[in-house]
C-alpha cells in the first residue's frame, strides 16, 4: 500500500515490485522511480512521506534499484536541492568536507601502515624491508573505495592488518593469480589456506631475523618489480 514505507524487490515489469513474500505490487499512477545514484537526493525524498526502496541481491551483495515515490514530490526536492547546490555556501560546505576527509584519509594510511609494520615485526636486520612491504600494502589496500579489508570498519585495524599482508603476499609471493583451481565447493579456500600457511613460514623468516637470498626469495622479488 502507498501510505507506508516497503523494502521491494524488481517486479516482473518495469513498473512493478515484489515483496518479501512475493506478492507483486504497483506503485500509484502519480509515483516514479528515482534512480539511486543522488544520496542527498534519495534521502530527502525518503524523508518526506512513504516510499518503496526497491533492493536487490546478486551474489551476496545487495544492490539499490531506485526508490518509487509521488513524482511531485521527487520532482519539487530535486529542484530545491538544485538551488541549494548552486549557493557559494554550499560550494564552502563541500570544500570543507573533502578537506576533512583528506585529512583523516592521511592519518589512517599512517595508521594503517603502522599496524602492518606491527604484524610483520621483522628482526632489525629486515627492517628496511618491512618498511618497503608496508609502504607497498598500505599504497594499495588504503584508498578510498577499493573494497580490501583495509577499509572495512567490522574488525580491528590489527586484524586489518594482518589480513591485507597475507592477501598482498599471495597475490605478489604465489602463484595464486594463474592457478587453475577446480570449481569445487571449498577448494579455493583450501588453497587460500594453504598459501596463507607458506606465507607465513616465510614471515617468520624475517622475524627470526634469519640470513635471505634475496635473489631468490618471493617477497623481495616482489618488492623489486
Amino acid at each position: 500500500m502507498p501510505d507506508q514505507n516497503r523494502i521491494v524487490r524488481p517486479g516482473p515489469d518495469a513498473r512493478s515490485v515484489r515483496t518479501e513474500d512475493g506478492k507483486v505490487l504497483r506503485p500509484p499512477a502519480d509515483w516514479a522511480l528515482l534512480p539511486p545514484g543522488d544520496a542527498g537526493l534519495t534521502r530527502r525524498v525518503k524523508a518526506g512521506g512513504p516510499t518503496w526502496t526497491v533492493q536487490e541481491k546478486v551474489g551476496r551483495k545487495m544492490f539499490s534499484r531506485g526508490v518509487w515515490a509521488p513524482a511531485v514530490r521527487i520532482d519539487g526536492v530535486r529542484a530545491a536541492l538544485e538551488r541549494e547546490r548552486a549557493t557559494p555556501q554550499y560550494e564552502a560546505k563541500l570544500s570543507a568536507g573533502r578537506e576533512r576527509r583528506a585529512k583523516a584519509q592521511e592519518v589512517y594510511v599512517e595508521d594503517f601502515r603502522q599496524a602492518v609494520l606491527d604484524f610483520l615485526g621483522f628482526a632489525p636486520v629486515h627492517g628496511e624491508v618491512a618498511g618497503r612491504m608496508a609502504d607497498a600494502i598500505a599504497a594499495h589496500a588504503t584508498p578510498v573505495g577499493s573494497g580490501t579489508v583495509a577499509r572495512t570498519q567490522r574488525i580491528p585495524i590489527e586484524e586489518r592488518a594482518e589480513a591485507a599482508v597475507i592477501a598482498w603476499m599471495r597475490h605478489q609471493t604465489t602463484a595464486y593469480d594463474d592457478m587453475a583451481i577446480p570449481r569445487v565447493k571449498g577448494m579455493r579456500r583450501e588453497v587460500r589456506r594453504e598459501l596463507a600457511m607458506r606465507s607465513r613460514r616465510l614471515l617468520e623468516t624475517y622475524r627470526r631475523g634469519a640470513a635471505v637470498d634475496a635473489a631468490k626469495c618471493p617477497l623481495q622479488r616482489a618488492l623489486r618489480d
